[in-house]
């Protein structure tokens, strides 16, 4: 019997074969491809020949496609539709990828051919693109270790697999966390919910077989019950819960695995010759060192403490005039601030939620796209690996540029959050190659037969991740390495954070805001009051998030921490973080930093990509209207299709002509006058 991942797929669009896959094929396939990339490396390094481009470059390009595809179908698996075996293979196999990848940035044969070809990059007239590769490539290898000896190299092996499985471990703690909570509801405690809240609750106790509605750790339930619920008793208890995962003793535990991902990370760095590990990290971003990035969170902590202090003072009057003394807690701050929304601009959510229905948000963003780059999304019937997920073929004028897939719903096999990823990524160095793109979010499922309604932060989601989506789907270029998202960690955020604008331009409210029974198009006036909020509560929104980037960017510009959870209060206190406002991610749940090394340092990109995107979307007002052909053509040009073929801020220049100041962005949050 063959196995279905080491095939060639004879599915529509290339797709993997879904219903073929089994768990047990992934071991196999690993191993098979492992082996084959591992053959493919050393007879890049044993060539006789002298190094080229071609021979050495595009080679390591292709030294690992198989591992590559394999890998692609199982963490889209592992992350949105996770099972105990999955789990444990990812536990398997994530030491067992970071040695192979030591073994190749560490093998000194080849390293010598990349570093010939660096040597004489002038006389090879190479393309732009070429030159890019070759200087990412060299970077690669240096900062993972190739220039090492000794004791050196060995131990930043061991440390680098070390850390592969803390990641991995810390993932699926807080999962196992996440799932192994809930709070059932009586009939009692249902009041004063919304409809939808209550018809989302009882569709999330029938998932985990309860005898009526409960309130899960998703945050697409837990955060409308603190919004709505007058039973400050069970919002307590729902907050405690969701701010406590990774931290409730027992197996799951995350405090000491943050606290050695920390120490390890500083002596990666260490014997790397880098001061600390956010210098190490940092010096590949677009802000390049941590005083950088210190002082931009800092220009925006300021002015949006002083905005949350005054909002604190409103919030904490409204619950005194309730007649609940003391202070205002966390598990307040949304209730009350639920409820001065309602008054100060006349929104109601469970008024406004049957007009931002998920599949005519979906129907919104995709014709936007439409409109600004001239993709067309097409429903097809392919192998997929979960009921919930649709599939979508995208074209531009006939021709095919990608599959899309979107997983909308929260599940208990789902890891927490929204995401982008692809199960296949744009190249032409194997032939014309398009991608498989995911979006995956957590939105509350509906009951059977009923429409799912969003909140607007839901529809927001839905387009920040489409604008990932559409980075992967326009990409043109000749190498993986550098396609679609490929960029720079803190350049990555702008084409999902500018997509979002688009959610706010009236006349695409006005076209698919339509009401979920009556098919009626969201009234002029309640359009006009729910975008003269968009900047409503943005003091907490930008508190909880500075004070999360803040304590990521000190927990790595210094000597790592032994108690990360006393230092997260240091640095808090230090900031006078307001009581009544938590990290978005504290230290036991902040997956962004620890699951991975893809955030850690760099928490603040979502901040610093928000500086380009109000600054690209004023490029578009300028030009005439939101959806300027000209401007979309040259933001395709410079930043959408081009991957990371150049800098990210040579990019953006390209495409703007200047980089913005922090003035835009504090405009945009409506901040400006409280700066």
């Amino acid at each position: 019997m063959t196995n279905p991942l080491l095939d060639d797929w004879t599915t529509p669009y290339r797709m993997p074969p879904f219903e073929r896959i089994e768990d047990d094929h992934f071991d196999e396939a690993v191993d098979a491809a492992l082996e084959e990339a591992r053959a493919n490396v050393a007879a890049i390094a044993a060539l006789d020949e002298a190094p080229t481009f071609a021979n050495t470059i595009e080679a390591l390009e292709r030294a690992d496609a198989t591992l590559g595809r394999v890998l692609g179908v199982f963490y889209n698996l592992a992350g949105a539709d996770s099972n105990p075996r999955r789990e444990a293979l990812s536990r398997d196999f994530s030491p067992r990828l970071s040695a192979y990848a030591s073994e190749v940035s560490q093998n000194a044969e080849l390293f010598a051919r990349i570093e010939t070809l660096w040597d004489r990059r002038e006389e090879l007239d190479l393309t732009d693109e070429e030159a890019r590769l070759l200087f990412l490539t060299r970077r690669s290898f240096v900062r993972r270790g190739a220039q090492l000896g000794g004791f050196a190299k060995d131990r930043l092996a061991q440390v680098t697999e070390r850390l592969a499985s803390l990641g991995v471990q810390f993932g699926q703690n807080l999962l196992a966390d996440e799932r192994a909570w809930s709070m059932p509801l009586r009939d009692g405690d249902l009041e004063g919910l919304p409809d939808f809240l209550i018809e989302a609750a009882r569709a999330s106790g029938e998932e985990r077989d309860l005898d009526g509605p409960a309130i899960t750790l998703s945050r697409s339930l837990i955060v409308p019950f603190l919004q709505f619920s007058p039973r400050r008793d069970l919002r307590e208890i729902a907050h405690t819960a969701w701010t406590a995962r990774g931290a409730n003793g027992g197996e799951t535990d995350n405090r000491d695995l943050a606290a050695e991902i920390l120490a390890l990370r500083e002596e990666r760095a260490g014997l790397l010759g880098y001061d600390s590990f956010a210098e190490f990290k940092l010096e590949t971003e677009m802000a390049g060192t941590p005083g950088a990035v210190r002082d931009l969170l800092m220009r925006v902590w300021e002015p949006a403490r002083a905005r949350a202090m005054e909002d604190q003072q409103r919030l904490s009057a409204m619950m005194h005039n309730d007649g609940v003394n003391g202070e205002l807690e966390p598990w307040d701050w949304r209730y009350y601030s639920e409820k001065r929304r309602a008054e100060e601009h006349d929104l109601d959510e469970s008024a406004l939620k049957p007009y931002l229905q998920l599949d005519r948000m979906i129907e919104a963003a995709m014709d936007c796209a439409n409109r600004l780059f001239g993709l067309d999304f097409t429903p097809v019937e392919v192998p997929l690996y979960h009921p919930d997920v649709r599939a979508w073929e995208v074209t531009r004028d006939g021709r095919h540029m990608a599959i899309f897939l979107g997983d909308y719903f929260a599940r208990g096999s789902k890891r927490s959050g929204a995401w982008c990823s692809t199960m296949r990524s744009q190249q032409k160095l194997a032939g014309e190659i398009r991608p498989i793109v995911v979006n995956v979010c957590n939105f509350a499922k509906p009951a059977k037969g009923r429409p799912a309604l969003l909140s607007y932060d839901d529809a927001r989601t839905l387009f920040h991740e489409f604008g990932h989506a559409l980075h992967q789907m326009l990409s043109d270029v000749t190498y993986e390495s550098i396609s679609g998202t490929s960029v720079a960690r803190d350049f990555v955020e702008l084409p999902s954070q500018l997509f979002e604008h688009w959610l706010e331009v009236p006349e695409v409210l006005e076209k698919f805001a339509t009401h979920a029974e009556t098919g009626e198009p969201i009234p002029r006036d309640m359009l006009d009051r729910l975008l003269a909020a968009n900047t409503y509560d943005m003091g907490f929104q930008t508190v909880e998030y500075v004070g999360s980037a803040l304590v990521d960017l000190e927990f790595h510009a210094g000597e790592a921490p032994e108690d990360p959870i006393a230092f997260q209060r240091e640095i808090l206190d230090g900031i006078e973080m307001p009581h009544a406002i938590g990290m978005r991610h504290a230290t036991p749940h902040f997956s962004h930093v620890f699951s991975g090394d893809g955030y850690s340092s760099g928490y603040y990109s979502y901040m610093w990509s928000e500086v380009m995107d109000a600054d690209a979307f004023a490029a578009f007002g300028e030009a005439g209207g939101p959806f300027d052909p000209e401007t979309a053509a040259k933001l395709e040009r410079h930043i959408l299709s081009a991957g990371g073929r150049e800098e990210a801020k040579d990019a953006y220049i390209g495409f703007r002509g200047k980089m913005p100041g922090v003035e835009a962005l504090l405009k945009g949050r409506g901040l400006d006058a409280a700066a």
